[in-house]
């Protein structure tokens, strides 16, 4: 699971996904997309101008993602892959004008206008998105699942950083850190959902250390070993959830209201899951509203 996804919190939406379900045209208004997620929450506090934006990216990176995790044939779902490579190419070898034909990218072509957005980052989380349609990612080595975090979760932060307003130093720095954190929380979150579609995120090293081997999802997910296994996942999402919050620290505070708004819902998320344990059975791990409108309060006011 991509951690757009996860922002959304909806498994009845994953579940039209798995049905096959290709990802419609973004509407008019992209934050349409977004309602009832905590990320809708988080980006809500933002200037008009940096909201809009953010949706846009959001509603890519949604789009992108519902492809890869659709039930279509893997050559469809690379070919409509290979159409989004298109489509955000245009926007920065085209003229403005030329570039928007397609609805759903007016938007968004405004925001890489107003914000510098970098034509990279989206090919980043279309690389991230194919690495999932090429094969079901199970049991990755490690240095494969820091390319498919950097890919699906930094990427994205690098995008909504430049959204943000952030020092570049620091934007490219709490996009490192946090999507990882929030990347590596959303796998521990959803082990039995990836699991059920034959995906398996937890890394090769930390399930072959517990002596869980070989790469069935299945197999691992019922392993008494299993908690044992996460442990290492834990420790990583902590370190990085704290190096986020240093990064944030040297930031203006105007500019990071809604990452610090994340960083706090999904530190919330990793301790409940903590707490919980990763024995069966596991009861999902939902999204603690009360802790969104405190994260809101604290940090929604400049």
């Amino acid at each position: 699971m991509h951690t757009f996804e996860g922002a959304a919190d909806s498994f009845h939406a994953r579940q039209q996904r798995m049905n096959g379900a290709h990802a419609p045209a973004p509407p008019t208004e992209a934050s349409v997309v977004a309602r009832g997620s905590s990320f809708n929450a988080a980006m809500r506090i933002l200037p008009r101008p940096r909201r809009k934006a953010m949706f846009e990216i959001y509603a890519f990176c949604r789009a992108v993602d519902d492809i890869a995790d659709a039930s279509a044939p893997r050559l469809a779902r690379q070919q409509a892959l290979k159409e989004w490579r298109r489509d955000i190419a245009a926007l920065y070898n085209q003229p403005p004008a030329e570039s928007c034909e397609k609805e759903k990218l007016r938007g968004l072509s405004s925001a890489i206008q107003t914000f510098g957005l970098r034509q990279e980052d989206f090919q980043s989380v279309i690389d991230g998105m194919e690495m999932d349609v090429v094969a079901d990612i199970r049991a990755p080595d490690l240095a494969t699942l820091d390319l498919y975090c950097d890919r699906v979760a930094s990427a994205v932060g690098r995008l909504s950083a430049r959204a943000f307003g952030m020092p570049e130093a620091e934007g490219v720095g709490l996009a490192h850190h946090l999507g990882r954190a929030l990347q590596f929380t959303n796998i521990l979150r959803d082990l039995d959902e990836d699991g059920a579609i034959g995906r398996l995120y937890l890394p090769r090293e930390d399930l072959n250390a517990v002596a869980i081997v070989g790469t069935d999802p299945e197999v691992a997910l019922a392993s008494p070993s299993l908690p044992a296994a996460c442990a290492p996942t834990i420790a990583r999402a902590k370190f990085h959830f704290r190096e986020a919050a240093r990064v944030m620290a040297r930031c203006p505070r105007w500019s990071v209201r809604a990452p610090r708004v994340m960083a706090d819902v999904y530190r919330a998320i990793l301790d409940r899951l903590e707490a919980r344990g990763f024995a069966p059975p596991r009861p999902r791990i939902s999204t603690p509203r009360l802790r969104v409108l405190l994260a809101i309060l604290r940090y929604g006011i400049v």
